[in-house]
């Protein structure tokens, strides 16, 4: 299946050519969130679109989350063709639900009782929310499609075709944004979602393409497979629903942090900053959410290539933090805020403060990518979905205290209560990840 030859051991450099269009693969996509966001700011009313905008993806993140795990389990699970289809089987049925709550949640009556009754927003931006949503409903299938092919890629050594998907993604994306920019007079919004709906669609095309020649392969030592594994819709939820709900609470707190940033001081200038915010420090965290799958395909079953593993872990937290910090904490930041970002001086200088907070995120991005996959290996899923919980909790606690007994501006809020959820999951996961590690050694 052109697998590593890991027999003699794992090197740095191995490490790094697996990870590094994985890596590559998470860098363009975290790019589509500040380029987005450059061509809203520069298109009319763009306080109000540059908030809708952010709502909008929060609330299509939050109905995607419980596909988001499927490259991970078609990574560990996708041994032979009858693991294939029932896995693909299960993808198939778990999409299709996702699409009709889109599709439910898109109804006026309903969408607009939570965004504005709910949530608090001002009618023109839960208008314009509305229309982005619309056009965002192909995305929670279309991503489940392309992250399961994507899945069995990675197992195969086949990262380079992940990272030519990503290509293909940003290059539609581009082309529909630039279209509509140049020649429509549409709100910025729309441009937005639009733009990441077609491309998303292209991109899970492309990667049944290219994974087309790997599934013959398999198909044809369906005999030979049919013997070593007997995977069924009911392991495979057992195995899934864990990683499901890791991913919903993980995007399902967005609704929360904007309903108490809706409370908060300077609610409108939280909205339209924070997208920019954390689509930048998204950059950084990319290179480290894409580590979660190098480690469950090269660690090994016995854990043999830990240390090898732990000792990469430690390089790519230091360099994507310490990056990020050299910005967040320098003239730097403004560069990126106002020339390429498009803020106002007046927004940038209030982005400043909840960036240098959100500074140090990328290294427990990292750790905690490296927690996951140890206890993806060791089928301890529920212990996942309870380090997530624990940050959920953290993140609600933390930001109701600094809203409402500290009176904080929503986006310092924000940002302050996702640092310390994001440590409390890192401190939770740790105990057990350790003691897999041991056991394994």
């Amino acid at each position: 299946m052109n697998r590593l030859n890991l027999q003699s051991g794992l090197t740095q450099k191995e490490i790094f050519k697996f990870w590094l269009p994985l890596a590559a693969t998470w860098l363009m996509m975290s790019l589509e969130g500040p380029y987005l966001a450059a061509l809203i700011a520069r298109l009319p009313d763009p306080k109000f679109n540059l908030a809708a905008y952010g709502v909008a993806f929060s609330l299509a993140l939050i109905v995607e989350a419980p596909v988001i795990m499927m490259m991970s389990a078609s990574t560990a699970l996708v041994k032979d063709y009858n693991s294939f289809l029932e896995l693909r089987k299960f993808n198939y049925r778990l999409s299709l639900s996702l699409t009709i709550a889109m599709i439910v949640f898109s109804i006026p009556p309903i969408f607009y009782f939570i965004t504005e009754n709910l949530i608090g927003l001002p009618h023109a931006v839960a208008y314009l929310t509305h229309l982005s949503i619309m056009l965002l409903i192909p995305w929670p299938g279309a991503i489940g499609y392309r992250r399961f092919y994507q899945g069995i890629l990675i197992r195969n050594n086949q990262t380079r075709f992940v990272a030519f998907g990503t290509i293909i993604r940003l290059l539609s994306m581009s082309a529909v944004a630039l279209m509509l920019y140049l020649f429509t007079k549409i709100p910025g919004a729309v441009v937005g979602a639009s733009a990441l709906s077609s491309a998303v669609v292209m991109e899970a095309i492309a990667s049944r393409i290219m994974a087309n020649k790997l599934l013959k392969k398999i198909k044809s030592t369906e005999a030979n497979y049919e013997s070593k594994t007997h995977l069924t819709q009911k392991s495979i939820f057992t195995f899934y629903y864990p990683l499901a709900l890791t991913s919903i609470l993980t995007l399902g707190v967005q609704p929360f942090v904007t309903f108490f940033i809706g409370q908060s001081r300077m609610a409108l200038e939280s909205f339209a900053v924070l997208p920019v915010v954390t689509s930048f420090v998204f950059i950084f965290r990319g290179l480290g959410l894409s580590y979660q799958e190098v480690v469950i395909a090269l660690i090994g079953d016995k854990f043999e290539h830990s240390s090898q593993i732990k000792s990469f872990a430690i390089k790519l937290a230091s360099i994507t933090a310490g990056t990020l910090m050299i910005i967040a904490f320098s003239p730097l930041r403004d560069f990126w805020l106002q020339s390429v970002s498009g803020l106002s001086t007046s927004l940038a200088e209030f982005a400043h403060l909840p960036l240098m907070i959100m500074s140090f995120f990328p290294a427990m991005t990292v750790l905690i990518s490296f927690e996951r996959a140890i206890l993806v290996k060791i089928n301890h899923t529920k212990t996942i979905t309870a380090g997530t919980a624990t940050e959920f909790v953290s993140i609600i606690t933390v930001l109701a205290i600094c809203i409402k007994y500290f009176d904080f501006v929503g986006a310092v809020a924000a940002t302050i209560s996702f640092v310390i959820g994001r440590m409390a999951a890192c401190a939770y996961l740790f105990p057990p990840v350790i003691k897999a590690l041991n056991i394994k050694d």
